[in-house]
């Protein structure tokens, strides 16, 4: 019994040791051949923000647009980083292809220019007013000139505009140039190379005073009269017809004709057509005056921005040909300009909508019934219609036309740099915009939304500050080409497929036009040499500042 008891007792130690050994020998080989465990993640670092776009070489960059006051660089669709690629870049140029307009820009509140306010119907030197809030002012910097007066500096070394001894001279995206100046009682605007106007003092008319305006384009003079307003201590001038059309023919102007018809413009071989054929394309067939109104109102404007540009580039090309340029930097802009601004593909436009063209042609029937009304009312009243008709002695405020609410819509005139949401972009003539405040800032300035822009100007949808003068100019060029269009009417109706129009035959107005200033286009040339020479000096002391 002990005997077996001591076997059993040896069996089982040995089988337990054997099961011991057999585990010890299992868990080395799982151990040999067991794949290496990942290694513990390590904690997340803080997420860093994406660095700021390089500026190029000797230029600040900016993180965000003028008009000649206000701008609009910024094409549709497309966002360009300032200080980028000299070539076709807002970085180096300002002008080209996707950085021509500078920065493509957001919507939102809009900042001011850098530049300067108007003051009585003239700029006044100084720096930009306060800019409404949550918004920037243009980028770029501001110069003191050690001779008096100052630069403002665009961030790729192009000046935007100078202000020196009573002269204003404001540079586009593109590189138009406008200068302004009052002397001897007279204001004088330059808007290119012999073209611009002299406007003086005229006459005084139920207590109301007008002003007179020379303007020359290609070397002739065409006079007008203009109403002085003044609202919240500025003065503004507004276009004032020399003449009415009778009660028939402004209602045959404004109401649907018997059926519609149709009308060939001609315009297939101009160049300027082919240019914005994009962008712009008449009506099939015209319903009523207005519409064939709304058509020669862009077409004209469009052919004035061809024209414009060109001009531009020609006036860059041969300021950089002849050296007139004060240093590398000035030659360095100008050369800029001449590449960027002839006038080039235009494929890209966004085409005047359906929508826009029917906000402009409600205008031109809003100012057919207003012009109606006026022909209507007594000289004593100053031929203005009921709606706008004040006491014999004016208050002292009075909303000018372009603050007027049920006025919205405006057709850009003239090249304007123009700035929102600190970034700048270039409006141009034909360009749509539509007026969303009625109150000016502090810079004079309303915040408008741009309906519809040409392919290298401010993308539609963008907010941008312009300033009240920039769009009582646009309303007066607006009533000028109207009063022309029906001019133009009454010379075709009857042919070319037009209805014949009840009695076209006009009465003057309570003002007529002064005749001609004749020593305004010598004014104008004396005006251009001036800024040539002030802007050779200040290129070079403002580029010797350093940048």
């Amino acid at each position: 019994m002990n005997l077996v008891s001591k076997s059993g007792n040896v069996l089982r130690n040995s089988f337990v040791l054997m099961l011991l050994l057999a585990g010890i020998a299992v868990g080395t080989a799982v151990a040999q051949h067991k794949p290496s465990a990942p290694a513990a993640p390590k904690p997340s670092a803080p997420k860093a923000k994406a660095p700021a776009a390089r500026p190029s070489t000797g230029h600040p960059s900016t993180a965000t647009h003028s008009s000649t006051n206000g701008a609009r660089p910024g094409t549709a669709g497309t966002h360009t980083t300032p200080g980028a690629a000299r070539a076709g870049t807002a970085g180096r140029t300002g002008t080209g292809t996707a950085g021509r307009n500078g920065n493509a820009g957001g919507a939102g509140r809009t900042g001011t220019p850098a530049a300067t306010n108007r003051t009585s119907g003239s700029r006044t030197g100084g720096t930009s007013g306060v800019a409404r809030t949550g918004s920037r002012p243009a980028p770029g910097r501001q110069v003191s000139l050690k001779g008096g007066g100052t630069a403002s500096i665009r961030p790729n070394g192009q000046i935007r505009s100078i202000n020196r001894n009573g002269m204003h001279i404001e540079h586009g995206l593109n590189g138009s140039r406008r200068i302004e100046s009052t002397r001897n009682g007279a204001h004088i605007v330059t808007t290119g190379r012999g073209s611009g106007y002299v406007q003086r003092a005229y006459v005084t008319r139920g207590g109301r005073s007008y002003v007179s305006r020379t303007t020359i384009i290609n070397h002739r003079a065409y006079t007008g009269v203009y109403r002085s307003y003044s609202f919240h201590g500025h003065s503004y001038y507004g276009y004032h017809p020399a003449f009415y059309y009778g009660h028939a023919y402004y209602g045959w102007a404004y109401n649907p004709w018997a059926a519609p018809v149709y009308y060939g413009w001609g315009w297939g071989g101009a160049p300027w057509y082919g240019f914005y054929g994009a962008y712009f394309a008449p009506y099939p067939v015209y319903p009523s005056a207005a519409f064939w109104l709304t058509d020669y109102l862009i077409s004209a404007n469009l052919q004035a921005a061809y024209a414009a540009q060109a001009a531009a580039g020609a006036a860059a090309s041969g300021a950089a040909a002849n050296g007139a340029a004060a240093n590398g930097a000035a030659a360095d802009q100008s050369q800029d300009s001449a590449n960027n601004n002839a006038p080039a593909d235009n494929s890209g436009s966004v085409a005047l909508s359906p929508e826009v063209k029917a906000a402009i042609a409600e205008e031109v029937k809003a100012q057919l019934a207003a012009e109606q009304a006026a022909a209507a009312q007594p000289a004593s009243s100053g031929g203005q219609p009921p709606a706008t008709q004040a006491s014999a002695t004016p208050a002292a405020d009075e909303v000018p036309p372009a603050l007027d609410p049920a006025r919205r819509t405006f057709v850009v005139a003239s090249d304007l740099a123009v700035v929102g949401d600190g970034q700048e972009c270039q409006l141009t003539a034909g360009d749509v915009i539509t007026r969303i405040t009625d109150t000016p800032d502090d810079d004079n300035k309303v915040t408008v939304s741009v309906s519809a822009g040409k392919k290298a100007d401010c993308a539609a949808g963008k907010q941008v500050a312009v300033s009240v003068d920039d769009l009582q100019e646009m309303q007066n060029h607006f009533q000028e080409q109207l009063d022309s269009g029906m001019k133009d009417l009454a010379s075709k109706q009857g042919t070319g497929g037009l209805p014949k129009a009840p009695d076209t035959s006009t009465v003057a107005s309570d003002v007529p036009p002064p005749p001609p200033d004749t020593g305004a286009e010598k004014t104008l040339q004396d005006q251009q040499a001036a800024a040539d020479q002030t802007e050779a000096q200040v290129v070079k002391e403002a580029f010797s500042q350093g940048s």
